[in-house]
């Protein structure tokens, strides 16, 4: 198996002085996931949770639904000319009786650890269809003081960035603000497909109940992969885009942006925020 992080001699400069050192960096290794045997996609990734990723990757991309709809994922021997295996490649296969998807050149999926899904054909091969709608989910009701203290709690469980300040984290938060899980990737949309193929592999999708905090912004990709599971409310530390944006409101995802300190801003699905002072124009 890969490790999380490795040790890399850096020349150090402080005011002047300098100094050889080794420091510690997050690993970042590319990950093939393979779906019946055939290749569906390639994700630059922290090694670690890879089979959780590879089943998050596939409740994304709306090929499974459900833990039981899995019958097996593990790592293809022989990854190498050599046989030797990296640990690289994981083969997912899917239960007797689902439906296997057409895995077409077109459909085929690249990842980087910065920008996410590319190579997508079209956008109605980006736009994917959930099969556990958060419109529909139970009624969730949060403060913003709940929500204000959510990133120092992600923060705080974030044990590989005090080491190496290199990587990005999403959690997941009961609607009561107790932290459920929370995974770390040098890709934000690495650590949510973490955190939802563990809810799969537990039974416990559709999320719908939960609350998806990530570090960076909120991009369309995260609050696709929100909306996959079930998830009713996404928040981010930074700012989403426009896209995303018009997502959160077209399928009733919440959407929270900037959210530091006891500032946020709402921009989508304000119904599940429970305010006591009144909304002003501005």
């Amino acid at each position: 198996m890969g490790r999380v992080t490795e040790r890399r001699r850096t020349l150090r400069i402080r005011d002047g002085a300098v100094s050889s050192r080794a420091d510690t960096l997050v690993a970042e290794e590319p990950l093939e996931i393979r779906l019946n045997g055939k290749p569906l996609a390639i994700t630059m990734r922290t090694p670690g949770d890879d089979f959780v990723l590879a089943a998050g990757f596939l409740v994304s991309e709306g090929v499974i639904a459900h833990g039981d709809e899995v019958q097996s994922i593990v790592y293809c021997a022989g990854a190498t000319a050599d046989g030797v295996n990296t640990y690289n490649v994981v083969d997912v296969k899917l239960a007797p009786g689902v439906v296997v998807p057409d895995i077409t050149l077109e459909r085929n999926v690249y990842t980087t650890s910065s920008c996410g899904l590319c190579g997508k054909a079209s956008l109605d091969a980006v736009r994917t269809s959930t099969r556990h709608p958060v419109a529909d989910a139970p009624p969730v009701r949060l403060t913003p003081e709940l929500l204000a203290a959510l990133p120092d709690r992600l923060r705080a469980a974030q044990k590989v960035f005090d080491r190496t300040g290199g990587l990005h984290a999403a959690a997941l938060f009961s609607e009561a603000g107790e932290l459920l899980d929370v995974r770390e990737d040098v890709g934000r949309h690495n650590a949510v497909d973490k955190l939802v193929g563990r809810a799969l592999t537990d039974g416990r999708l559709p999320l719908s109940r939960a609350v998806l905090l990530v570090s960076g912004r909120a991009s369309f990709e995260l609050a696709q992969k929100a909306v996959m599971a079930g998830i009713p409310v996404l928040a981010a530390v930074s700012a989403p885009s426009s896209l995303a944006v018009d997502l959160a409101a077209e399928s009733g995802l919440t959407l929270v942006g900037f959210l530091r300190g006891g500032s946020m801003n709402v921009y989508a699905g304000e119904h599940r925020i429970a305010l006591e002072a009144e909304v002003g124009q501005g």
